[in-house]
């Protein structure tokens, strides 16, 4: 084992959404940043994990910052400066790569892939930024409740990173275990936190968020695209959960708000891989290009990202767990989604009364692999013991009423960010069907952010101090953005002020930081109209 030691301003461990925009924050800061990823792209949940952004109604003009927008735009431009877009498109404005049901910027992984490092570009070049790529935490060192250094493995060497603060942005809050910070994981009971949709009885650190192991899939009829039988093919076609209307592997679910029966299938008609936009199938629900879009030949098929109930895996959690029933979880969860994959091509019902469509293709090089996403789509991770938590009763609807509190969500005097989204628990490890239940647009309060003992550690993911319900609507990309941007933000501001991030949230510093926050074009509250 080989060692070297780098020195910086600020250690990001992390490189998934909230890391990036960490790292990017921080640079034009003026901060010597080192930023670490485990996988070989940056950017998480858009890129490796290959999920399209999730985003509420109001996002192109607020609830998230100034950057996100500037995101969103420059992956608007990549299309529009590369691709042959029809020029009705083009003028309509607001475009859509995939006029996917569920999101408004729905579009391929490389793309933003590439605007993302082409944001970190010229950090990268100048000396600014240093990033480790294909590197994994492994160990922390700590002095009392500082943080001095955390090792980064790639193959068999280490890199120990030493800065003054150090960012959680790992997708399952690697750090807050290796540095012993308090923190919680899975579900916390109704006992425990007043939460109207919290475990009745015991808590249970075990019961977490399936996670789903997502793919791209094209198809062209006629063709044979058949994948190899998968090993525990048999095991996932018997499977049928308790909590489910039939075998997980088929055309019928259930609508996660009110649990009733559906049946979708992915093509409703001979034509639908060119995007059939009447029918209820699934195709088009995060389809990330439709060829409708594009000039005619340029897309023989659209692409459709596959994150459906069907690869929702709840088999066992990935933290609370030994290394091996971790490895086993997520090889069970690949075996899930190429078993759906192997049906659909195989055994599913058509609409002619047949069986199988073997001209699904899979698509592993839009993902950048031979097969599914280089990583699986983490919903939960470790979640700080924080000086503010925030429970159902601070942006539920159903609970702020029962509770007779304002028809809005909970405002903080330490706000330093935005977002809305349903609380979305897909189910879990613990044996639960969803909970999807309404949520006010909320804040992102300071102190979700501060551990309560360790001084110099800061999360930037899904790992601040939710509860596993309200985690169910701070885990979304611009969230996890926002997040991200307002924690490479306070470390330069810290460093600058000679001040700890108690000593800003809990002071006249205070302010003096927000207003920085919205120089940068953070969103701090929301307009008056959105709880109207």
């Amino acid at each position: 084992m080989t060692d070297r030691t780098l020195s910086c301003d600020l250690a990001v461990i992390g490189g998934g959404v909230g890391g990036v925009a960490a790292a990017l924050s921080a640079v034009r800061l003026g901060l010597r940043v080192v930023l670490t990823e485990e996988s070989s792209w940056l950017g998480g949940q858009l890129t490796s994990q290959a999920v399209p952004p999730d985003e509420h109604r109001w996002i192109e003009d607020q609830g998230s910052t100034a950057t996100y927008r500037h995101l969103r735009q420059r992956i608007r431009e990549h299309y529009l400066r590369n691709y042959p877009v029809r020029a009705e498109v083009r003028s309509a404005g607001r475009f859509n790569p995939g006029r996917a049901k569920v999101s408004r910027l729905a579009h391929e992984p490389r793309v933003s892939l590439a605007v993302l490092e082409d944001l970190l570009a010229p950090h990268r070049s100048n000396g600014q930024l240093t990033v480790l790529m294909d590197h994994t935490p492994v160990e922390v060192s700590t002095d009392g409740d500082r943080i001095t250094a955390v090792a980064v493995r790639r193959g068999d060497s280490d890199v120990w990173i030493e800065a003054p603060y150090v960012i959680d942005a790992t997708e399952l809050g690697e750090l807050l275990e290796l540095a012993g910070v308090e923190h919680v994981i899975g579900s916390e009971s109704r006992a425990q936190t007043g939460e109207l949709h919290a475990l009745a009885g015991d808590p249970d650190p075990l019961d977490q968020q399936a996670i789903s192991w997502c793919f791209v899939l094209d198809h062209q009829p006629g063709a044979d695209h058949t994948i190899d039988r998968p090993q525990d093919y048999a095991t996932w076609t018997a499977y049928r959960p308790e909590f489910w209307p039939g075998p997980l592997l088929s055309w019928t679910d259930v609508y996660p708000i009110s649990l009733n029966t559906r049946t979708r299938p992915i093509l409703a008609g001979e034509h639908d891989h060119l995007g059939d936009e009447e029918s209820d199938n699934h195709w088009r629900f995060r389809r990330i290009l439709s060829a409708r879009n594009f000039e005619d030949g340029f897309l023989a098929s659209d692409l459709c990202l596959i994150n459906w109930p069907q690869i929702d895996y709840w088999g066992g959690p990935l933290v609370g767990v030994t290394a091996d029933e971790q490895a086993e979880h997520l090889r069970q969860a690949r075996q899930q989604s190429l078993s759906f994959l192997y049906w659909m091509q195989t055994e599913a019902p058509r609409w002619d009364g047949g069986t199988g469509f073997p001209g699904l293709r899979l698509r592993g090089d839009v993902v950048g692999t031979d097969d599914l996403a280089m990583r699986p789509y983490i919903r939960e991770a470790r979640r700080i013991i924080a000086e503010t938590t925030v429970v159902e009763e601070h942006v539920g609807v159903l609970a702020r009423r029962e509770a007779g509190l304002p028809a809005r969500s909970q405002e903080y005097g330490d706000t330093v960010g935005t977002g809305s989204y349903r609380i979305d628990l897909h189910p879990s490890t613990g044996g639960r069907t969803y909970v999807d239940v309404e949520s006010y647009p909320f804040q992102i309060p300071l102190g979700a952010m501060l551990p309560v003992r360790v001084d110099n550690l800061i999360p930037a993911a899904k790992n601040i101090g939710t509860t596993h319900i309200t985690n169910g609507c701070y885990r979304l990309h611009p969230v996890e953005w926002s997040i991200g941007e307002v924690a490479g933000a306070l470390v330069a501001h810290c460093l600058r002020e000679k001040l700890t991030p108690r000593q800003v949230r809990n002071s006249e510093h205070l302010t003096t930081f927000q207003d920085l926050l919205v120089q940068r074009g953070v969103d701090l509250t929301w307009s008056e109209d959105v709880f109207a």
